[in-house]
């Protein structure tokens, strides 16, 4: 492997230049371009030499080469072909980086990855990190551990309790995964361009579910109970499981929860409990 360096803003200001490409607000491009923002993700992230990466959304290869110098191997995923080349220049000299290009939210994920256990190690484009998350806990367990920098109000949801503002069915869904925390807020000054909102960086470890209901189960219940938010659970589930209230709220008091609450309230045990009473 060749020596790392780690891009500055001028080199990848350079890149873009010689290769022709700017940051596309359409695919949520937002390069990192502090040398310090990149080394502290690969430290908070702990990469070691035994861990295989996965990168989404690689860009022009700053973080890769990073992970590079640390991981046994890095696959680093592009879906703009503008960005292709640079990408190749930085990173294509690493022995154990495999660039591919596509859509992540495309891909058969398992199938890239061989079926071996995974890191996922990105900054993750803004428009895509909510779904390709929620896409990898539900249908790629060979992704072991989650270490992405997002936008501060996506990790909030991704992380937040029941009973907080930020809190919905992708929060239940990341409890049901894994443990959820967060290791530090990034500024928008380490980005070109430079966003309108703070990022955070945060990490899900996946474990067994604590509960022993059907992930996919649950989630239906999940996702009708937040579909109307301001409605108590008994008349959003009845509406959007097509039950009668009556037997909503019978279901609900046998899980020994209240009808009248909202969604909102409600953990991942109550949730579990209400799946298996509407059962």
């Amino acid at each position: 492997m060749p020596a790392t360096t780690l891009l500055t803003a001028t080199q990848i200001r350079d890149l873009a230049r010689r290769h022709g490409f700017r940051p596309s607000k359409a695919l949520g491009q937002n390069f990192v371009v502090d040398p310090n923002t990149i080394r502290r993700i690969v430290r908070l992230a702990e990469v070691s030499a035994d861990d295989r990466v996965l990168e989404v959304g690689a860009g022009v290869g700053a973080l890769t080469v990073a992970l590079a110098e640390r991981a046994a191997s890095v696959t680093a995923v592009e879906v703009d072909r503008y960005l292709l080349p640079a990408l190749e220049e930085v990173a294509g000299g690493f022995s154990n980086v495999e660039i591919v290009a596509g859509d992540a939210m495309e891909m058969d994920l398992g199938s890239l990855l061989g079926g071996r256990e995974h890191r996922l190690v990105a900054n993750l484009p803004y428009n895509i990190a909510t779904p390709l998350l929620a896409g990898m806990l539900s249908d790629t367990p060979e992704i072991r551990d989650f270490v992405v920098m997002v936008q501060r109000e996506v990790g909030e949801r991704l992380i937040a309790p029941p009973g907080s503002k930020a809190y919905g069915g992708v929060s239940v869904l990341v409890a049901y995964h894994c443990t959820a925390r967060l290791l530090g807020r990034i500024p928008p000054t380490v980005f070109w361009p430079a966003p309108t909102v703070e990022s955070v960086l945060i990490r899900l470890t996946r474990r067994a579910p604590p509960v022993a209901v059907e992930a996919a189960s649950l989630m239906r219940v999940v996702h009708a109970a937040f579909a109307q938010r301001r409605k108590t659970v008994r008349n959003s589930l009845a509406a959007g499981l097509d039950l009668a209230p009556d037997a909503v709220e019978r279901a609900v008091a046998a899980a020994g929860l209240d009808p009248g609450a909202r969604a909102e309230t409600f953990g991942l045990e109550d949730f579990a409990r209400l799946t298996e009473a509407l059962q």
